[in-house]
């Protein structure tokens, strides 16, 4: 099982920049590189519900499930 970050889409999305979106939402660039690039190993639910603040958007928008196809869980 996967969960996928779709934050860079939706920043895409919304034009917004890495340099602001970290300033706006109180982390580091290189924290917020971390949570795009899916290598977080959590993530604040304080930070979660700013970057949908900021971002104007829902969790599920930035978070995605995916099942692994041939994993152990089948």
């Amino acid at each position: 099982m996967a969960i996928i970050v779709n934050l860079d889409v939706v920043m895409a999305q919304r034009k917004i920049g890495s340099g602001e979106l970290a300033e706006k939402i109180g982390i580091t660039q290189a924290n917020l590189s971390i949570l795009k690039t899916g290598k977080a190993k959590a993530v604040r639910f304080s930070t979660l519900e700013k970057l949908c603040d900021v971002l104007d958007c829902q969790p599920g928008d930035i978070l995605e499930f995916r099942r692994e196809e041939g994993g152990e869980d089948e």
